[in-house]
């Protein structure tokens, strides 16, 4: 592995082809062919590509995500994943720039690795933020244990439209002061083991009802609204030195004069806002440049790339047309803004990248961290008490119940515990067997209901039928209700919860999630979690 040069070696050194090579990361897939493998080693070897960001297949890719496309899980993704990197270091004339979306973790793109809570999670914290710079902390470690340098997170978005289809979970919450707290508390765990960090999605993704994966989303709201709540986290952020900036592909008039064009390809909120107003100094990253809210629009190879970079972007990610992007970019480019835009870039390298993070044995590379501690501290931290107290949790926790899950999951490690803890509490109920199902709800008055949504995203009633909706509602109505959810806490919306006897939200349905909430029904510690949302009815 090469030292990377210092950026004044390196300005005279590289050719302007070069330079502008820099400017490009396009994606890397985890789980790709050995023919797309040597594809992606020519383009880096031939046009001295910057950077690549991972993915763990072209399947689960961006456009592709909502599973149009099979994808194929691999036990040992992150194996591969750390070879891969390796591989393609050795054929770049340049030491690559590695990124990845790791905003939990290392597992929102590689399986079998360490999965820390989701930012709605975080979110219900009150104060402990120190919970959130450790997991900062761990991830960073994760990811360099990969060979990646640069985590593209956290999301800063305020996430105040509880019909966001794509942000609602991965935002902090919709308070602007706690959602930059936590994401300061995340970036400086980060940034404490060497970990470069992108918040994201500039000038604010939060108030949207469109996934700019798939169309381009309009915010219709006064510049002085956005600097007032969705520009704010960035600029508290921006004020501290974070590292880079990801604009997103949002159509903000108010910012740009009025004008629609995607904020990643808007020189008025790219150069004007962010750089001029705002006075961020740093890396400016598009988001991926494969995304239909902007690539349906520009067939021309290379247009789309020329365009981003024009508007101010240094980082062109997930360009797909590099070959042609590069000559384009040269022919109408001046001198000056290529060696700004390569002058960022490579001081962020000489940040990040260090010969002995490429030194380290194989062995060495497979230590992960251990999320376990932490996710049950986090787990207990977060718990929240959404209707109800605790007085009436335990005044039924000290009958017999019957323990129902809707649906049924075969790792309910909820009433395993439970069955524990309180081992003469009462049964549990297959809801798969339909006469046994019809004949105990006949006769049984309580029941500790446990909610696990198929889905963490809103779409489909995450994941859950109509009849599913309505059998849970009508329990809640006709029983006395004990209900935990383990799940996105935007679930109660569509729930009747008013004859509920308490609801709880422990978020997700980890197992130490699932075991913390055990120890809370059986009376260990109480709530101390507050909801980050407000759960307006739909």
């Amino acid at each position: 592995m090469q030292k990377v040069l210092s950026y004044r070696q390196a300005k005279g050194l590289l050719t302007p082809l070069e330079k502008v090579g820099q400017l490009f990361m396009p994606a890397a897939f985890i789980n790709d062919t050995e023919v797309e493998i040597r594809q992606l080693e020519q383009l880096i070897g031939k046009h001295h590509v910057g950077g690549l960001c991972f993915f763990h297949s072209r399947a689960s890719a961006a456009t592709n995500y909502e599973g149009k496309k099979k994808v194929v899980y691999n036990e040992k993704s992150f194996e591969v994943l750390s070879a891969l990197i390796q591989r393609y270091q050795k054929v770049a004339t340049y030491p690559l720039l590695i990124a990845i979306d790791a905003e939990w973790g290392l597992a929102m793109r590689v399986e079998n690795t360490p999965q820390y809570p989701y930012a709605i999670t975080l979110g219900a914290i009150q104060g402990d933020d120190d919970l959130i710079f450790e997991m900062g902390k761990n991830i960073a470690k994760d990811c360099q244990a990969a060979g990646i340098h640069w985590n593209l997170a956290p999301v800063v978005d305020i996430n105040n439209n509880p019909s966001n289809p794509v942000i609602g979970y991965r935002s902090f919450g919709e308070d602007k002061i706690k959602v930059t707290q936590k994401a300061l508390a995340y970036v400086k765990g980060m940034a404490h083991e060497g970990l470069l960090t992108s918040i994201k999605h500039f000038p604010g993704h939060g108030d949207t009802e469109t996934d700019s994966h798939l169309g381009l989303p309009l915010i219709d709201k006064t510049k002085e609204a956005l600097i007032q709540n969705e520009l704010f986290p960035f600029q508290e952020l921006i004020d501290k030195g974070v590292d880079s900036v990801m604009v997103g592909h949002l159509s903000v008039p108010s910012l740009a004069n009025g004008n629609t064009v995607p904020s990643s390809i808007s020189k008025e909120i790219i150069k004007g806002v962010l750089r001029k107003e705002m006075g961020f100094k740093g890396v400016v990253i598009s988001d991926a440049l494969n995304m239909h809210a902007v690539s349906k629009n520009y067939p021309v190879k290379g247009e789309l790339e020329w365009l981003a970079f024009d508007a101010g972007n240094d980082v062109l990610c997930f360009a797909e047309h590099t070959k042609e992007a590069i000559g384009t970019i040269l022919r109408k480019s001046s001198e000056q803004a290529i060696e700004e835009s390569f002058e960022r870039i490579w001081r962020l390298k000489e940040k990040a990248i260090k010969p002995k993070s490429f030194e380290s044995s194989a062995f060495q590379r497979t230590i992960l961290s251990d999320p376990s501690v932490l996710n049950q501290k986090i787990a207990r931290k977060s718990l929240i008490l959404a209707k109800g107290n605790e007085d009436k949790i335990a005044a039924f926790a000290s009958k017999k119940f019957l323990k129902l899950s809707m649906p049924q999951t075969e790792n309910n490690f909820f009433f395993k515990a439970l069955d524990e803890k309180l081992p003469n509490s009462g049964m549990s109920l297959d809801i798969n067997d339909e006469v046994q199902y019809a004949k105990v709800l006949e006769t049984q008055k309580s029941i500790l209901l446990a909610l696990f949504p198929r889905q963490i995203k809103p779409a489909n009633n995450f994941g859950y039928s109509k009849a599913e909706l309505k059998a849970i509602n009508r329990l809640i109505q006709t029983k006395e209700v004990m209900l935990y959810l383990f799940g996105n806490p935007y679930v109660l919306r569509l729930l009747d919860i008013s004859k509920a006897k308490a609801v709880v939200v422990a978020h997700q349905d980890l197992e130490d999630f699932q075991k913390e909430a055990a120890a809370h029904f059986s009376g260990e510690f109480k709530a101390c979690g507050k909801l980050p949302v407000t759960l307006r009815k739909p």
